[in-house]
């Protein structure tokens, strides 16, 4: 089965073409665009299948990012996952950021805890562990750098995503560093989705609200007729 995997959680609009049966990437293609997916995603996806040598018609199954990351992004990237999805009969499948993060460290540190974390603001992270078998066993949730040290710490992890140096600092202590960026590599997506199989729809995974809400002063009272 060749997968298409898509990642647009974070700056990066990427994509893969992943020979499931071989194990093999056959192509990719990866913008760092910081805004704009939209309007590249699908010239990516493009030069992604290109690249492997496939077509549209040749593709077994859809991974995506659905986050957490870019509110944006993450809709671009799912609804467009989806889209291709139905219009192929193919499943489509969703790759949460932090399974993806937590999945590198873990190949780059076998048979350790692993935590996961992305710096949210406002002094909140997005976090997820992950035992010595990489079975979750927390969150995703939006926690504190104080929680977070004190998971970090308590299981000994090995730590990934924008969050870790920051947590590793908070404990006063070392600790084992995975991947520190805001998403993995799109061949991960594409690895875990295909061990990962089909289950339900993808969806953005949208731990707090958007930060952007309408000013008080510029709602419009309803008018009465």
């Amino acid at each position: 089965m060749k997968v298409l995997a898509i990642d647009c959680a974070a700056s990066l609009c990427a994509a893969c073409v992943y020979d499931a049966a071989a194990g093999l990437e056959l192509g990719r293609s990866v913008l760092d665009l910081g805004k704009g997916h939209a309007e590249h995603m699908m010239s990516v996806i493009a030069e992604a299948l290109k690249a492997g040598a496939t077509d549209y018609a040749g593709l077994g199954a859809i991974a995506v990012s659905v986050g957490p990351g870019s509110f944006t992004g993450l809709r671009v990237g799912v609804s467009t996952a989806r889209g291709l999805a139905l219009a192929l009969k193919v499943p489509a499948i969703g790759v949460t950021t932090l399974d993806a993060l937590a999945g590198e460290a873990a190949a780059a540190f076998p048979g350790r805890a692993v935590l996961a974390a992305l710096d949210a603001g406002r002094e909140e992270i997005h976090a997820a562990v992950y035992d010595e078998t990489s079975v979750l066993t927390y969150g995703p949730a939006v926690t504190t750098f104080a929680e977070a040290t004190g998971m970090a710490i308590e299981s000994s992890a090995v730590l990934a995503g924008t969050a870790a140096a920051q947590i590793a600092a908070s404990a006063g202590r070392g600790f084992d560093v995975g991947p520190r960026t805001a998403t993995a590599d799109i061949l991960t997506y594409a690895r875990l989705a295909a061990a990962k199989g089909q289950g339900e729809r993808p969806k953005p995974l949208y731990l707090r609200g958007a930060d952007a809400k309408p000013q008080a002063g510029f709602i419009l009272s309803r008018q009465k007729n």
